[in-house]
């Protein structure tokens, strides 16, 4: 008795903990110019520039370059051997929706009930609070895409800034995507369930028949309420579950598909097919099985987990390792994220550096967690690289991004200048003082 109490007592005291304001104030807008001078600025859409500057007003990039005007007004930031890269982007994750997973139920509000929930929005469900964004930004990490969870269709993923005083503030853009997690293809019963084949088989062919007529309901709609336009037209009533799948039917918008093994994948881009809807696939593991057929259909990968093992007992130990590799020489267009989960989004750049140690083209590497993430999620216009018109989204680092030694020592957010603190740092500095004291002793 008397452990569970403590056990009790102990979760009582993270979910209060956790639900307490975060201690880094979120950035005021940019005033004036900044001019990050004599760094090495790598551009990624373009060349690397040594010894070069970037200056950036009111949230854009105004200039960048050797030698260029830099208004008299800017405040000028000595990066001499230091190097600038565009903010990091992870393309799947669920930071802002769980903070504790373990004892804190409060803190988590990732998933909606019931299978069918397209209308779900992501960003209304961030926590600007959370204790995880600071620690994302120490690693790169500018903007991440966050997918609600929970059900066969999830809702909508959103592309969020790692820095606001509220949901809107970090809103980059919603509705990235349509999540959908599609029904596994093959049988793998659990030690723990008591599951038959055939009862398997009848839940994943209710599933499949679910997100088939979600999505014949959902065009209905659509076209009851365009008719509806029309004079004499009865008026439909407003569905949101229906109204929020209208810009996938009309291909404004992807269908984000978690798959991961061979069967599932070829089962979706099946359907992608018949619905005639865009397809980025979501996790991937077995997609370098099948590259010609997604490089033919133009099909992205957001692939997953770069740093797992073999998932079958015949593939090479690396291939999880090299599988960016292989989707890069076969023409597949893909981006790297890393296990998906909110504390670990800082690890997104060693996700990227293990791909590239297994084959990865080190400048496919870099563009496959700034450039591609923003191209395959409809964000490249504002980030994903350095150039002139684009947000001032970027970061100042002692080194390579992709080295594991350095450290990113500024980043902005639309021009603002981030507080880098985090509580790891601050967990260091706290006990980096304890043992100084104790040496005085």
């Amino acid at each position: 008795m008397k452990n569970n109490i403590a056990i009790l007592a102990l979760f009582l005291a993270v979910a209060i903990s956790t639900a307490s304001a975060s201690d880094y104030n979120p950035a005021a807008k940019q005033k004036k110019p900044i001019a990050l001078v004599g760094g090495t600025i790598h551009t990624v859409s373009g060349a690397v520039i040594e010894n070069g500057t970037v200056v950036f007003d009111k949230g854009k990039i105004i200039s960048l370059g050797v030698n260029i005007v830099i208004p008299d007004d800017a405040e000028r930031m000595n990066v001499a051997g230091k190097h600038v890269f565009p903010g990091l982007i992870d393309a799947a994750n669920n930071l802002g929706l769980s903070e504790v997973s373990l004892g804190a139920p409060g803190t988590v509000d990732a998933a909606e009930v019931g299978l069918i929930n397209p209308n779900v929005r992501a960003e209304v469900a961030v926590n600007p609070e959370s204790e995880h964004i600071p620690v994302a930004r120490s690693g790169g990490v500018t903007v991440v895409v966050t997918y609600p969870g929970g059900g066969l269709i999830s809702g909508l993923a959103a592309a969020m800034m790692m820095d606001g005083w509220t949901w809107e503030d970090m809103t980059l853009q919603s509705g990235v995507g349509l999540v959908i997690t599609w029904p596994s293809m093959v049988f793998s019963p659990s030690p723990f369930s008591q599951q038959t084949r055939e009862s398997w088989r009848e839940n994943r062919d209710n599933n499949l028949r679910s997100i088939r007529e979600a999505f014949a309901d959902a065009r209905a709609y659509m076209n009851a309420k365009k008719a509806g336009q029309g004079r004499g037209v009865p008026y439909h009533d407003v569905d949101p579950r229906w109204a929020a799948m209208i810009p996938v039917l009309e291909g404004k918008m992807p269908v984000l598909v978690n798959a991961a093994e061979i069967t599932q994948i070829q089962s979706a881009i099946h359907w992608a097919e018949q619905e005639n809807v865009k397809l980025v696939l979501v996790g991937g593991r077995d997609a370098w099985r099948i590259s010609d057929q997604l490089k033919t259909a133009k099909i992205p990968v957001i692939f997953t987990d770069v740093q797992n093992g073999p998932n079958r007992r015949w593939e090479d130990f690396d291939q999880v390792f090299k599988t960016a590799s292989m989707l890069s020489k076969a023409g597949v267009p893909f981006c790297i994220t890393g296990d998906r989960s909110g504390p670990n989004a800082r690890n997104l750049p060693h996700h990227a550096a293990n791909a590239a140690a297994y084959g990865l083209a080190k400048d496919e590497a870099l563009r496959s967690i700034t450039l591609y993430p923003a191209q395959i999620l409809g964000i490249a216009d504002r980030v994903g690289s350095l150039e002139v018109g684009k947000d001032a989204t970027l970061l100042v680092t002692t080194g390579d991004i992709l080295e594991i030694t350095t450290n990113v020592e500024q980043a902005f957010i639309q021009g603002k200048k981030l507080d880098m603190r985090d509580k790891h740092k601050n967990l260091y500095d706290k006990y980096k003082e304890k043992y100084r004291q104790l040496s005085e002793e």
